[in-house]
């Protein structure tokens, strides 16, 4: 098989031992093309996030780097501006032509949690190289929102991929033409390029931005708290808004997406050179998002922005990101919104799910 591995095929990698677990992996965990990874017992207080290096443990890091340990058995807050490194109950035994990538869950992203996976030996954030055998860790660092959490909890994810299957733009053409990947004419380079909507079809609300003083937000609760108490809506007339540096937004694609079955996706970096932002915090697209016969019919991408040095002017069109599409080794067991209590099927500028509607 080539390609990025489906449900089917990771519940055989958990049967022959290439992904341990303790305690065992559970069925939510895994996903039409991804495994939740879940939270252990312990959580470190480091001085600075870091990369392990070649011939380097996390353990002998966190000796280096560590304030204080944390015991989350009952349950701790992990404050805004730290950072922690939590080893997971998961672990990995790979073989050496699958390789894997980490990223956060679409509601860590949209609290601002930066969730990375880092592993022993490590040189890159949420990469891990065919035929690792080892730990695996989450380092988090909570930006806009103390959060409470607990062992067992899913904030970040694990795609496996045997060989390379990424579509090239003349793929993605013709999968356009077959599928209709977004309605209109698409923009693909180097992926499919989507844009910001800043002039919704009715009213005047495009976006969230983030209060900078708030209260702590338990992981457990679902539509929970109120948004107002941590969230400032953004209205806008004239199809633009200013970003501000620092502030984290949730704002919208102007495309509704369809991941068709036999396909995944990741969000991706547009171009640097575009503005001075990051809108890809979560950035895994499972086959069947937006897809008709899932229940989807065109889903919107939700954008995780953050501004970095300069304020800098966001105006209705603009291209943001884009979606880089690998083809299945097969296609999954279960989709994306058909099969499963998919949160964000269908959706719109949503908040995370811990936040009323």
């Amino acid at each position: 098989m080539t390609g990025v591995l489906p449900d089917q095929a990771i519940k055989n990698l958990i049967a022959q031992g290439a992904i341990t677990a303790q305690p065992a992996v559970i069925d939510e965990q895994i996903q039409p093309a991804s495994l939740d990874l879940r939270l252990g017992t312990k959580a470190y207080r480091i001085r600075a996030s870091f990369l392990t290096g070649r011939d380097r443990t996390v353990a002998e890091r966190i000796g280096e780097f560590e304030m204080h340990a944390i015991d989350l058995t009952n349950g701790a807050v992990l404050e805004k501006g730290c950072v922690y490194v939590v080893p997971l109950m998961e672990g990995l035994a790979l073989p050496d032509d699958i390789q894997a990538v980490a990223n956060a869950k679409s509601s860590t992203g949209r609290l601002d949690l930066l969730t990375r996976t880092i592993t022993d030996g490590g040189v890159e954030f949420d990469r891990i190289e065919p035929g690792y055998h080892g730990p695996l860790y989450a380092e988090i660092c909570p930006r806009s929102f103390s959060v409470l959490v607990r062992p067992g909890m899913r904030l970040n994810q694990i795609r496996f991929r045997q060989g390379q299957a990424v579509l090239s733009d003349a793929e993605l053409v013709k999968l356009h033409e077959t599928v209709g990947l977004v309605p209109g004419q698409p923009v693909i380079s180097d992926g499919l390029g989507f844009s910001v909507d800043l002039r919704p079809a009715s009213g005047n609300l495009v976006g969230y931005r983030a209060k900078p003083h708030t209260g702590v937000i338990d992981l457990d609760n679902i539509a929970h708290y109120d948004p107002a108490e941590y969230w400032e809506p953004i209205h806008t007339d004239d199809g633009r808004i200013i970003l501000d540096p620092g502030a984290f937004y949730i704002l919208v694609s102007q495309e509704a997406v369809t991941i068709p079955p036999d396909c995944a996706a990741e969000m991706a970096p547009y171009l640097a050179m575009v503005g001075e932002f990051r809108v890809h915090y979560a950035g895994f697209f499972d086959p069947g998002f937006g897809y008709g016969a899932a229940g989807g019919a065109g889903s919107r991408g939700v954008l995780e922005v953050r501004c970095h040095e300069a304020p800098f002017v966001l105006e209705h069109g603009q291209v943001v990101g884009r979606l880089v599409y690998e083809r299945m080794a097969a296609v999954p067991h279960t989709l994306y919104g058909a099969d499963l209590k998919s949160n964000y099927q269908g959706q719109g500028l949503k908040l995370s799910k811990h936040f009323k509607m």
